[in-house]
């Protein structure tokens, strides 16, 4: 299969800042990637695989697998980082919900992952079609697992209450960058409401997971600090990966992070107790996500590597 040098669908990065070798994925061929690609298309359905232009959508794409983004594609933050696009929504679709989750039966996945753009122009912030959703998926597809990344809602504890009283099995929610820089990567979130949603979610029952973009110009110990914070909130999963920008008008990539880097920081979110880190340059969010339902299996294969390691 061939590889390119760069990201997929993603502009060249300012010529200042090299891009390295390790960061290379291949190119979306194959049956099962068409298969995917048509029930997309058929069905009218967004992708943040594509409107985010994810690195491993050629991957996932091609194992059956797709993130549905739901409330449109357009969003009403203007998140520094993001390639999903800015302004004035559509109105909200009401038959959404259904064609979701027939997509989600048609495919016949196992697992399957939604995420949302931000409508905060709604009073509910779109919570209502959540939870519509959700329940549409479960109801057609009652032996599919589903991971949902949410946005804040502002922290309205009415909106969140919709996400844990519909129970998906994972409830995400991406801090993104360490406590001093979200102003400048997240312009209308705030760090702490962000772990408030996450402590009000476990609060509420559910497995919690949230991720981390590095090379925005944190520093090792800001890294470090965010994850002890999000461990304070009862976070479960925690995927890091390298932030890649989207084009010339998004915040510029400070540095890549080696590899090693990565796996330190791996190696220390298991120290401080989370039970399943996933950090790598190019980890998303929902990359492997099927394994992020499973309590326990990240932090015991972590255990078993190490005792590997001593013997």
């Amino acid at each position: 299969m061939t590889e390119l040098p760069v990201i997929s669908g993603i502009k060249e990065q300012d010529s200042r800042v090299k891009k390295p070798d390790w960061l290379r994925v291949k190119l979306p061929i194959g049956e099962s990637y068409k298969h995917v690609r048509g029930l997309v298309d058929t069905h009218k359905l967004h992708t943040i695989c594509e409107s985010g232009n994810c690195p491993n959508m050629g991957e996932c794409w091609g194992e059956g697998t797709a993130t549905f983004m739901i409330l449109g594609n357009v969003c009403t933050r203007s998140c520094g980082f993001c390639a999903v696009a800015t302004g004035r929504p559509e109105p909200i679709d009401w038959d959404e919900p259904q064609r979701v989750a027939e997509a989600i039966h048609l495919m016949k996945v196992k697992h399957a992952v939604i995420t949302s753009v931000d409508r905060d122009e709604v009073k509910d912030g779109g919570s209502i079609i959540w939870y519509n959703t959700i329940k549409a998926v479960k109801a057609l597809n009652p032996d599919t697992t589903l991971e949902t990344l949410i946005p804040d809602f502002k922290g309205e504890q009415e909106n969140i209450q919709r996400i844990i009283d519909a129970a998906p099995e994972v409830v995400s929610h991406n801090i993104e960058t360490v406590e001093r820089l979200t102003r400048k990567v997240r312009i209308q979130a705030k760090y702490w409401r962000s772990m408030e949603v996450l402590k009000l979610l476990k609060a509420g029952g559910m497995r919690t997971k949230s991720g981390i973009m590095l090379g925005l110009g944190e520093t090792k110990e800001e890294v470090i600090q965010t994850l002890h914070d999000l461990k304070a909130q009862g976070v479960d999963v925690v995927t890091i990966g390298q932030y890649l920008q989207p084009t010339k008008k998004h915040l510029p990539v400070q540095r890549f992070v080696h590899p090693n880097e990565f796996a330190e920081y791996r190696e220390i979110g298991y120290q401080i107790g989370l039970d399943y880190v996933e950090s790598g340059p190019l980890v998303r969010s929902s990359y492997h996500s099927e394994r992020h339902v499973i309590p326990g299996y990240g932090i015991e294969a972590w255990k078993k590597e190490k005792e590997m390691m001593v013997s």
